[in-house]
């Protein structure tokens, strides 16, 4: 599953980072890396963008990029 694809409230934990260059480091260094739980706290109005909140803060990031993020969805 995909980060894109988790509903709002729930929790998951990032298995992978996938993209590829100054993309993938960018997101690796704003704190998405593997072992990371993340949860959707709001969608924008229009679908795009979403805003997550992992390691105690807020960061809003394109549904493109979060299609790149696997995650396992947790209980």
């Amino acid at each position: 599953m995909t980060l894109d694809k988790l509903p709002v409230g729930k929790q998951a934990r990032v298995r992978a980072v996938g993209g590829e260059g100054e993309l993938r480091l960018r997101l690796l260094d704003m704190g998405i890396t593997p072992g990371t739980q993340v949860m959707i706290r709001k969608i924008a109005p229009m679908g795009d963008p979403i805003e997550l909140h992992l390691r105690g803060y807020e960061l809003s990031i394109r549904l493109e990029d979060a299609a790149m993020i696997e995650i396992e969805e947790l209980q």
